[in-house]
């Protein structure tokens, strides 16, 4: 149980590496126009953080996967005003920013997994320690 235990916090280090080069691949692709772009590395540099303490402190596993769900929910959040944009690129319709569109949806995508893994992780943890 424990690699399971410990799953969830290495795909949050992965999954806060993929948001940190999406978030500088969104900038550099923008032409550096918008620092609205980085709010993905925000996000995964402080996901991976999370997944770094959860993955080496036993006793803060469970703090950390709560900080991370925490994260991914305010995510999704943030991400949803993109997804019109979103939609109309799935479409083929123009947008403002094809960029913008493509990032916000990839990190809801990311942000969703995360979420999933978290509940999960949570749900064995729940019922690991119930008598």
């Amino acid at each position: 149980m424990a690699s399971s235990r410990t799953s969830v916090f290495l795909l949050s280090i992965v999954l806060g590496i993929a948001l940190v080069v999406l978030g500088v691949a969104a900038y550099v692709l923008s032409d550096f126009a918008s620092i609205t772009a980085l709010i993905p590395v925000f996000f995964g540099l402080l996901i991976a953080i999370l997944g770094m303490v959860g993955n080496q402190q036993t006793d803060r596993q469970r703090l950390a996967a709560y900080g991370i769900g925490l994260l991914a929910v305010l995510g999704v959040l943030g991400s949803t005003r993109g997804i019109p944009d979103i939609l109309a690129l799935l479409t083929g319709d123009a947008v403002e920013s094809t960029i913008a569109a493509a990032s916000q949806g990839t990190m809801i995508v990311i942000c969703l997994v995360l979420l999933a893994a978290v509940i999960q992780f949570i749900r064995g943890t729940h019922t690991t320690t119930s008598p």
